[in-house]
């Protein structure tokens, strides 16, 4: 029989068994495959399918048509708890990373990249909304931070198998991709059985929610999925295309971001919870636009792969600022909202998240400088929406107008 256990008594339970320390488990479990596929991918797709930057454009179109979908979630938990259905989508997300080399054809990497991208977004979807439920407001930026961190690390450890033991034991695509998927599927069911179903505080809405004071919200994170394809599609793959980085290249890459974002995530919590949502989010978009037009620079005017290799490792670093978003959510959202409101933000995430690969992708065919720079226009966009939120955004303070309104100008 399932054992529920509501938040407030599961502090009665062991330390290992309690809800922070499954979301920790469930951080760890994730980037083991969804990382063991995207450190191999820009290889595998030009190596095993000759993919060009049209393809690469498709593929990653294919990738996000389930994100777009994530909507629904919401009909989902109203049969099934979002606990089961966030280790369900873990182990999808494993199976079908642990198969993928046994389809090395544009139509077979486009079938097992939809599986894996149903079982990753309904995983994120849901994950968003547990953190929200689960943490307390006042620490939720430290421990998001702290969860950033336990990605790094497991990331970091499937980086580094691949980079120490790829040329001497002499690694096929298969036998990694097989190890990385496996071991998600591993933790996912562990966690089924080890863990209590958790009862949060408030009942979750089991309908669509579409608020008119959630609208700055909904058109950061509009942006935020728009010019995220960028980073994801284009800048791996200019360092495979553009300076010939080979698999253990491009992992060493990795691994040198990975050191620096497991040492500094727990910082970027503490800044968001120091400085407010407002300054993180304007620091991080203002910083995004300077490392999206060095991209341009990076491919135009030949300044090398070590400067690519730089700009790579800073743009991921302002990403991590992004936990920024899910607290000033958090802050301004009524409880019974978040779990809908979590599946709505990430189909808003990926409406032009959908398009836009497949049409960059063509017009990387024409001119990648081009690519960059709408990257810089769409991180300006967003430069201009974070100065809208206020310094302490709340229910009835979510954006700068109301607050002006309702309270002394600050």
């Amino acid at each position: 029989m399932t054992e529920i256990v509501a938040l407030a008594d599961a502090q009665h339970l062991p330390r290992w068994r309690r809800p922070i320390v499954l979301l920790f488990l469930m951080a760890l479990a994730m980037p083991v495959a969804f990382n063991t596929w995207a450190a191999l991918l820009n290889n595998f797709v030009i190596e095993a399918a000759q993919f060009d930057g049209a393809d690469i454009g498709l593929l990653h179109t294919v990738r996000e048509i389930p994100g777009f979908l994530a909507i629904g979630v919401i009909a989902i938990i109203i049969f099934v708890r979002e606990q089961v259905l966030g280790l369900v989508s873990l182990i999808l997300l494993g199976v079908a990373t642990a198969v993928t080399a046994y389809f090395p054809t544009l139509g077979g990497i486009l079938t097992l990249t939809m599986l894996s991208s149903i079982g990753f977004h309904y995983y994120e979807t849901v994950n968003q909304s547990l953190q929200l439920q689960w943490l307390p407001k006042a620490d939720a930026p430290r421990i998001l931070g702290w969860l950033m961190a336990m990605g790094s690390a497991a990331t970091f450890v499937v980086y580094l198998i691949i980079l120490s033991l790829w040329e001497p034991l002499g690694l096929t695509y298969n036998t990694v991709y097989m190890f990385g998927g496996l071991v998600t599927v591993f933790l996912a069911i562990f966690a089924m059985v080890a863990y209590p179903q958790f009862e949060g505080p408030t009942p979750q809405n089991k309908r669509m929610v579409l608020r008119k004071r959630y609208w700055l919200y909904y058109a950061l994170q509009f942006m935020a999925g728009a010019r995220r394809q960028i980073f994801m599609v284009f800048a791996g793959f200019m360092m495979v295309e553009r300076f010939g980085y080979e698999v253990h290249e491009l992992t060493s890459l990795f691994l040198i971001n990975l050191m620096i974002n497991m040492a500094i995530a727990p910082m970027l919590g503490r800044i968001v919870q120091r400085f407010g949502e407002r300054s993180t989010l304007i620091f991080e978009y203002t910083g995004l636009v300077i490392v999206f037009l060095a991209y341009g620079g990076v491919y135009y005017l030949g300044w090398g792969a070590a400067i690519a290799a730089f700009l790579y490792v800073v743009d991921h670093i302002f990403f991590g600022l992004a936990l920024a978003l899910k607290t000033y959510f958090q802050k301004i959202a009524d409880p019974a909202d978040i779990a809908p409101t979590a599946a709505v933000a990430f189909t808003i995430n990926h409406i032009a998240a959908v398009a836009l690969p497949v049409l960059l992708g063509l017009l990387w065919l024409v001119s990648p400088l081009l690519v960059f720079l709408i990257a810089a226009g769409m991180a300006s966009v967003s430069l201009g929406l974070a100065l809208l939120i206020p310094r302490h955004p709340a229910p009835g303070h979510e954006t700068i107008f109301k607050h002006a309104l309702s309270a002394p100008a600050e």
